[in-house]
């Protein structure tokens, strides 16, 4: 009898915790998402090249440039999964190396459509300046890009289990993200352009825009 109220005693107990620990990572999962939708989602240098590039040339022509921000972001997690970040921290000079190389980079890929106008009916006559290796070069170079990654390395991943489940969901989950979110700024941008076309004045507004964006992005 004893044996038994003992049994069923540590049976409950192991369900309590099964069930807490579920909560906990099913909370773990929405937190983690949630933040995915609010660092992906919000205005940042490559949401606003991208809005830039498809207000040029259609949302069609700037799929290649969101790859290469998908892809971008690949390579940077597994970097900082693998602790590059770390090496990056401890060197003061390397951190500000990169930061101002990311913000004269995506200040140029900006600047370059400063002649250009809103999109047109010929588009494929009008030279794409936003392709796939742009894109890739992106995200490496993006100090919002950093910030976001390292914190969700270090505030989320170790929540996930193995290293290898944790590589799975950062990539996955940012990957996932990217691709539904910066759609939805490139389909933003397509519309502007065919709604106000041929029109530089409002082109080189979203141009400066994205340059505050960036200088902004460098100083925090």
């Amino acid at each position: 009898m004893h044996k038994t109220m003992s049994i069923n005693i540590n049976f409950d107990i192991l369900s309590t915790l099964y069930e807490l620990l579920n909560f906990r990572m099913i909370y773990t999962y929405l937190t983690f998402t949630g933040y995915l939708l609010l660092m992906v989602g919000t205005p940042g240098p490559a949401n606003l090249l991208v809005m830039l590039a498809a207000s040029q040339n259609g949302m069609k022509s700037s799929i290649g440039f969101i790859f290469g921000l998908i892809f971008g972001t690949i390579a940077l997690n597994i970097l900082i999964g693998l602790g590059f970040n770390l090496i990056l921290s401890n060197s003061q000079i390397l951190h500000e190396f990169f930061k101002y190389l990311s913000s004269i980079y995506m200040i140029y890929l900006a600047i370059r459509s400063w002649n250009s106008k809103t999109a047109q009916n010929n588009l494929s006559k009008k030279p794409n300046q936003f392709k796939f290796v742009n894109g890739l070069a992106v995200p490496p170079l993006n100090p919002k890009a950093w910030v976001m990654s390292t914190v969700a390395w270090t505030n989320f991943a170790p929540a996930f289990g193995t290293i290898e489940i944790q590589l799975f969901i950062i990539v996955f989950g940012f990957a996932i993200s990217q691709l539904v979110l910066h759609t939805g700024w490139s389909l933003f941008g397509s519309i502007i352009g065919k709604t106000i076309p041929n029109n530089q004045i409002l082109t080189r507004l979203m141009i400066i825009l994205t340059i505050i964006i960036v200088i902004w992005a460098v100083t925090l």
